[in-house]
């Protein structure tokens, strides 16, 4: 029988090969949820950098949040990960949820940046 971990693991890997197969040069929008905090980056995978990243764990974000465990934290990071991608130019992302299911943080994440303005 597989541990969590391996199975968490053949999971991400299942999904960031499909998003792979259809991501056509677009960057890639990664999301880590954890039992405190959630962390997005925006990653360019044919040059091998990171565009953007933000998380709960900013001075800017802690401050404004009663936690970093809940949608509206969520919510806020969305919010600003959106911001900075548009800084860096980048406009089109290939959603990337990981091992994690569409549903809860991760799904208030993606809609506030669909919401600060990027397209996926």
């Amino acid at each position: 029988m597989a541990s969590r971990k391996e199975t968490q693991s053949r999971r991400a890997n299942r999904v960031r090969r499909q998003i792979k197969a259809v991501a056509n040069g677009r960057p890639r929008l990664s999301v880590h949820r954890s039992s405190k905090n959630i962390y997005v980056q925006v990653i360019d995978d044919v040059a091998g950098k990171t565009l953007a990243a933000a998380s709960t764990l900013e001075a800017s974000l802690r401050s404004s949040l009663k936690t970093g465990a809940d949608t509206a934290a969520a919510a806020a990071v969305g919010k600003l990960i959106a911001e900075r991608a548009t800084e860096a130019g980048v406009k089109d992302v290939v959603f990337d949820r990981g091992s994690f299911i569409y549903h809860g943080r991760v799904k208030a994440l993606a809609d506030a940046a669909r919401e600060g303005g990027l397209n996926f």
